[in-house]
């Protein structure tokens, strides 16, 4: 008879869309009570996420599930790395970058029963100027972007995009001095309107930066992009919702396991879409094998048909737990 893993379900009740009591009626239905026992805990503070989750690894928590975006991953994530406790994700953001990576289930119910099956792998991930991140990070238009989306309320894709229209033509491309480590050594000049270094495919939502990066081969994939026009940004945005961006002739690629970046001064960063001020230096590095984590055996984007069927079924579940979220509510009501 072997011994029940231990499980701590950390839920954000703020982000993606509502409808989180349907995802918590769903785990106590579904979850295996042979398998686990668990706890359910929610966050309600600025930096509460990271506090359950260094508490959960503090008592021998088996399993750590984030229901919630990339931000509420990234906290939890960031505890959990370098121990024994794994990463769970039913993914329930507006991005859920990280999820679509791994090929976790959009469904919930899809992705509970992924977490009863507990196969666990030991993923990279990345450090940024002593920062963790589990995606994506970088400097240039992305993260001016990532700081005017972190200012409103509204989220999703529709939000996102009307930021970079907004904002587009008011950002300059910056000269960088580049050196890099890995399969080359090398010292590079660069003006580029984007720098971004992806241990994931994607940014969230499709949105494929790096369509060949793996979070399971110790190397970074950095992806430049060099300065355009506005004649150009259509065939962009297709390329990088089709994840073929490195088909660009604006577009340069390689790996490394470190990269040192340069700028003539110091400004914002993202890491996993959030951003932060930091320095004119930006270190960043993969710590290949550091986290464990629930997920399937496949990872990143396969065809274009992939990414239609799981924006629909992404789609589809928001829509589903919405309808069952007021359901519920009225049940409540009349009750």
């Amino acid at each position: 008879m072997f011994a029940k893993k231990n499980i701590i379900f950390v839920y954000n009740p703020h982000s993606g869309v509502g409808g989180k009591h349907v995802i918590l009626r769903q785990i106590e239905d579904l979850l295996d009570r042979e398998k686990y026992d668990f706890t359910i805990r929610k966050i309600t503070k600025e930096g509460h996420a990271s506090e359950l989750a260094r508490e959960a690894v503090v008592n021998g928590a088996d399993i750590v599930c984030a229901i919630g975006g990339d931000g509420t991953v990234n906290m939890i994530a960031s505890e959990l790395k370098d121990t024994d406790t794994a990463l769970a994700i039913i993914p329930a953001g507006s991005g859920n970058g990280l999820a679509r990576h791994l090929h976790i289930p959009l469904d919930h119910e899809k992705a509970i029963m992924l977490i009863n099956n507990g196969s666990v792998r030991s993923m990279d991930y990345g450090i940024v100027n002593l920062q963790p991140f589990f995606c994506t990070c970088g400097v240039g238009f992305d993260a001016f972007i990532s700081q005017k989306f972190a200012q409103t309320k509204i989220r999703g894709p529709l939000a996102y995009l009307e930021k970079m229209l907004l904002n587009g033509l008011l950002f300059k491309p910056e000269t960088y001095d580049i050196d890099v480590v890995g399969e080359r050594e090398e010292h590079t000049v660069r003006k580029a309107f984007i720098i971004t270094c992806a241990n994931a495919s994607q940014y969230g939502n499709n949105i494929y930066i790096a369509p060949h990066a793996s979070v399971f081969d110790g190397m970074l994939n950095v992806t430049i992009v060099k300065p355009f026009t506005a004649l150009e940004v259509p065939q962009l945005a297709m390329q990088l919702v089709t994840g073929k961006i490195e088909q660009n002739s604006r577009i340069e690629t390689f790996r490394c396991k470190s990269i040192s970046i340069h700028r003539t001064k110091p400004g914002v960063i993202h890491f996993d879409g959030d951003p932060v001020n930091t320095t004119s230096d930006v270190e960043i590095a993969v710590v290949p094998g550091g986290l464990k984590c629930i997920c399937p055996s496949n990872e990143g984007i396969t065809d274009v048909a992939e990414i239609i069927h799981n924006e629909i079924i992404d789609q589809i579940n928001k829509i589903k737990t919405t309808w069952q979220y007021q359901t519920l509510k009225k049940i409540r009501t009349n009750q």
